[in-house]
Parts: C-alpha cells; structure tokens; sequence
C-alpha cells in the first residue's frame, strides 16, 4: 500500500506496472483512477483533480463536479507524467499525500479520501529539481518504492515473449495465423526501439496486417 514512483522511458509499460501494482493489492476491489498531468491545461488541472464546487468559474456545471482524488477514494489514484504537474499545483498535491485532505476549487470545507498514490514520469526528476521546477519535498513524498523501468534494448531477452504475445493478440484480433520467421526475430533482436514496447507492438501489428505470407520474414 506504499506510494510508487514509476520511472522509465516512454513506451515501456509504466501505466501496465501501475495498474498491475492496483490489481494485485488489498484496493482491487475499489476504482483506479487515472489523470495525465501532460494532456491537461494548467488552468484546469486543479479542478480535474480536486474537483469543484457550482460557481467556481465560468462554465462550472451546476452542483459542482467530483475530482479525480473523490473518484478513487478507497483505491488508488495514478498521477501519470507527473513531471508536467505544474508548481502550484504541485504544492497543493504535497499538502493533500501529508494528510489525505483537500478542497475542492471554489469550496471552503475540507474533505478527505483514502487513496493510495502511484506516479509515472519519463522526466528526470533529479535534474528538475535543481532547476527547480520540481518540488524536493514532494519527489520525496512520492519516491517512497521507487521503481525504474530499464529501456527494451536493455531487456532484449524479453522481446521474444513479448512478440509472441503480440501476434497472438493481433491474430486473434484480425483472424489471422500468422508467425515470426527466426530470421525477422533476429532483426527484432537488432534493432534498437527508442520506441521501446509500444513500438514492437505497433510494428508487430502493421507488419502482422501488410504481410502476405503467414510466415514474417525480414
């Protein structure tokens, strides 16, 4: 029930290591609530996830709205690219992990959930530290199990269970019977995925749909 910090590059899996980490504890009865820090506006963000009340701004539905940290009370609540949270905000999520309270924007009553925290960057957080737009206090807060996901060209001996994985996913999702020729597997071993997993699976997928043989080869 520890908060989790997820580090690692793009594409490798720290949303799957998240929800795995939900799934297989005492809360994976209760919600996982996801919000991406990167994709929503800085004037938005505190209202996306503590929630407000009616009238706080211009366009605020009636009856105010529920934020992301009331959604997954009792669960767990994933801050992914939590290295785009902007500094103001940042305080206000510190303020919230210390005593598990928060105030809906607009509102003047504190409420309070229980959730517990998991949080993903492929930003290097040590480095916006000292440049200072990443609060020490709350990397600290949110560091308690770190985990780093080491890039797919450091984990070569994975891409083989992932590949079959994958065809047999998009055989299945396009009635296909297609395989990987040994050879097209060494080129899969070659290259060096800056994608990382989520560019195997999608070059796995197109090569999967433009193949016309059953049998992939280089």
């Amino acid at each position: 029930d520890m908060t989790v910090l997820i580090q690692g590059e793009t594409g490798v899996g720290k949303g799957i290591i998240a929800k795995s980490l939900h799934y297989l504890s005492k809360r994976n009865t209760q919600p996982f609530v996801k919000i991406n820090c990167g994709l929503i506006p800085e004037n938005l963000i505190e209202a996306e996830l503590f929630g407000y009340e009616e009238g706080a701004f211009t366009g605020a539905s009636k009856g105010g709205k529920k934020g992301r940290v009331e959604m997954a009370d009792g669960g767990t609540l994933f801050l992914d690219e939590i290295g785009d949270m902007p500094l103001p905000l940042q305080i206000k999520l510190l303020d919230f992990i210390q005593d598990s309270t928060f105030m809906r924007v607009g509102g003047t009553k504190r409420l309070k959930a229980d959730v517990r925290i998991i949080s993903a960057t492929n930003r290097d957080l040590s480095m916006m530290i000292n440049e200072g737009t990443f609060r020490m206090d709350l990397y600290y807060r949110l560091n308690v199990f770190g985990v780093t996901v080491p890039p797919l060209r450091e984990r070569l001996d994975d891409i083989p269970t992932l590949a079959e994985y994958f065809v047999k996913k998009f055989n299945s999702k396009y009635n296909l019977n297609k395989r990987i020729s040994p050879s097209a597997m060494a080129e899969l071993y070659r290259y060096r995925w800056p994608g990382n997993v989520r560019e195997l699976e999608h070059t796995l997928e197109r090569v999967m749909v433009i193949s016309e043989s059953d049998c992939i080869s280089p």
